[in-house]
């Protein structure tokens, strides 16, 4: 396996700055994110290392000498949105752009790329179906003309108000994935699997591993806190930060050994990326840094070098 890290928590560096510091830190890779150019509220998106906008061979000789120098890989090339939000001509222009980052991941030889299903969160599982049948299908006929494994994480997105109560990710559990591998029986249709969100959604995330051992492209690290005496409060119906905490590596309650015992029982040789959304260590560059550092002393334990 290879240890990295998501470089959302790194929105001021350019690609040079993010690899420069992955390598001083020890890492072996580093998911980049590919939003389009612009402003986007939600926390941790729009945020651009690599521009798949106007995609060149320049571009790739550039990314590939960087790569080189500083002896850090993409583990894959990341970008989340919301492709079947209710607004048709903005889950278009998602779609659209999905198509671009995938495009960028086979000129770069990297053939993974990451992203979300999405969903309508005022509508239920089956009422969102027909939109994925619409949509997804392309999206990876797509990827398979590029040879671009695409992992979906299994994020519910169903933090804030404006995503309650059905969240903007239909990809969150065992049963949806089945569904999903069933309708696209793709082998290039996988997970970048997150083991945080099953343990405040109160599930088994290490059986997943085993179950769906064919599936996993990619892997996040993060860990989770839930607070069982706000969770006895206001009970699971909730809005889930109301009761749940993205902490390190380290810091939560996944059983990391326990994790990492199935990975390798499976064979996964793959990335396994540090997705730092800790408050705790959002209040600088020199806190994201300081908690990069931290979980890479951390899961090497388990990724030896």
């Amino acid at each position: 396996m290879q240890l990295g890290f998501v470089t959302a928590i790194l929105p001021d560096y350019d690609l040079r700055g993010v690899f420069q510091a992955a390598a001083e830190i020890g890492y072996d890779c580093v998911e980049v994110m590919c939003w389009p150019e612009g402003n986007d509220s939600r926390r941790y998106a729009g945020i651009t290392h690599i521009s798949a906008e106007q995609f060149t061979d320049s571009d790739v000789e550039t990314i590939s000498q960087l790569s080189d120098e500083f002896g850090i890989e993409i583990s894959a090339l990341g970008y989340y949105p919301n492709p079947l939000c209710p607004d048709l001509e903005v889950a278009g222009k998602y779609v659209e752009h999905i198509q671009k980052v995938i495009t960028a991941s086979e000129k770069l030889g990297i053939n993974r790329m990451n992203t979300f299903i999405g969903r309508d969160w005022k509508k239920s599982v089956d009422e969102n179906w027909p939109r994925f049948l619409q949509t997804w299908p392309e999206i990876i006929q797509h990827a398979e003309q590029q040879q671009v494994r695409v992992g979906i994480e299994n994020c519910p997105m169903s933090f804030t108000q404006d995503e309650w109560p059905g969240g903007k990710n239909l990809a969150c559990t065992p049963a949806i994935w089945r569904r999903m591998y069933a309708d696209i029986p793709s082998e290039y249709f996988g997970l970048n699997y997150d083991p945080s969100h099953l343990v405040w959604m109160q599930m088994d995330y290490v059986a997943p591993i085993r179950d769906f051992a064919d599936r996993i492209f990619h892997v996040h690290a993060k860990d989770v806190r839930v607070d069982q005496h706000r969770l006895n409060q206001v009970g699971i119906m909730a809005c889930p930060l109301e009761y749940h905490t993205p902490k390190l590596p380290g810091l939560g309650q996944v059983d990391w050994g326990s994790f990492f015992s199935q990975l390798n029982e499976i064979g996964y040789q793959g990335p396994v990326c540090v997705e730092v959304e800790d408050r705790a260590y959002e209040g600088s560059t020199e806190s994201c840094l300081a908690a990069l550092r931290q979980c890479h002393t951390y899961l090497r334990n388990y990724i030896p070098c």
